[in-house]
């Protein structure tokens, strides 16, 4: 068969070249029983691997991306606080790259740095992202660990938070708190983060006897004017008594619609929004938010990045779910 290489092994077992590097690396993501066939076939062969090749492909560029929609996002900047501190520890560089909910950047961010310019990658997908390829590709080539903002049929470890559970008990708050009409700002709705928090509105209202109501679901834009305009017309035309928000950017709009209707907050409508701001107290009135760990999320994707380059003993396809916080304030006051 001539010199015996990589692409000469994958082609005999059907595999990806990839695939096959892994294996004879011993890397965490490929099989046992993968493993074994590779190996196998490698020594029926006598397949001698390229010391130079390995040498290149071994060599540690001390530098892991973080990508994410926005820095300016207080949950963004949290969680890259975290992800940094860890990476400090360990001598690493931190390169940051922000989408601005683009998926064409998401998409040439992340091919980019295929090239061996880092050697993992930390991803919080935009939510204009469709076409999943890229992460695929990515997480079958490099160390990749996905927080927040995931794809749950993308291997991979995963850290995010009771997204269900949080928007279940935010609408139970609102109930108790006397609201009979609450209505949803529907965000991230491409992903399973939002897909989560709309299922916990929902299954919150139908276990209170709440009719599930569509025109109190506004799906928002990435328009702030056209947010402002439909959440101004949901005051207007349907007169909810209660609101949850499932980003924080759609929560000051509705401030701003209020102010304008001269409705009160809380007595007209009471608001409860997904949020890290550091200024929710310092609104008037005060905004309960949902609170995520935004820093810890950061640190334990962090630490399980570097647990996959040390190849420590962990569950390839894990997903790890941090608790958010209900924190009760004046917007939802009876």
């Amino acid at each position: 068969m001539g010199n015996i290489n990589i692409k000469k092994l994958a082609l005999e077992l059907n595999l990806s070249t990839a695939t096959v590097s892994r294996a004879l690396g011993d890397s965490y993501q490929i099989s046992s029983e993968t493993k074994r066939k590779v190996l196998e076939l490698a020594k029926s062969l006598n397949y001698e691997p390229n010391p130079i090749a390995s040498n290149l492909r071994n060599q540690k560029s001390k530098t892991i991306a973080v990508i994410v929609p926005e820095v300016a996002n207080h949950f963004f900047s949290l969680a890259i606080n975290g992800i940094e501190e860890i990476a400090r520890k360990r001598d690493y560089h931190v390169l940051i790259y922000q989408t601005h909910e683009n998926s064409a950047a998401e998409i040439a961010f992340t091919l980019r740095l295929l090239s061996g310019r880092v050697d993992g990658i930390l991803i919080s997908t935009s939510s204009e992202t469709n076409d999943k390829q890229h992460l695929i590709e990515a997480s079958q080539s490099i160390p990749v660990v996905f927080f927040d903002r995931v794809y749950e049929d993308i291997e991979g470890v995963k850290i995010i938070t009771d997204d269900y559970e949080s928007a279940y008990q935010a609408v139970q708050h609102l109930i108790e708190s006397g609201c009979k009409k609450i209505a949803y700002l529907l965000a991230l709705n491409n992903l399973s983060t939002g897909e989560k928090r709309l299922n916990g509105y929902l299954t919150a209202l139908a276990d209170n006897g709440i009719p599930y109501d569509q025109d109190l679901i506004i799906a928002s834009t990435t328009s702030n004017d056209q947010n402002y305009t439909l959440i101004k017309n949901l005051l207007t035309n349907n007169k909810p008594d209660g609101i949850l928000s499932s980003i924080e950017e759609l929560a000051f709009p509705c401030y701003y619609a209020c102010r304008e209707l001269n409705l009160n907050i809380p007595r007209d409508l009471k608001i409860i929004s997904f949020s890290n701001l550091d200024c929710a107290p310092l609104l008037n009135p005060s905004l309960t938010t949902i609170t995520q760990p935004a820093f810890e999320i950061g640190s334990e994707a962090a630490c399980i990045l570097f647990k996959i380059f040390d190849k420590r003993c962990f569950e390839p396809n894990e997903t790890r779910i941090l608790k958010s916080v209900l924190i009760k304030r004046e917007s939802t006051a009876i």
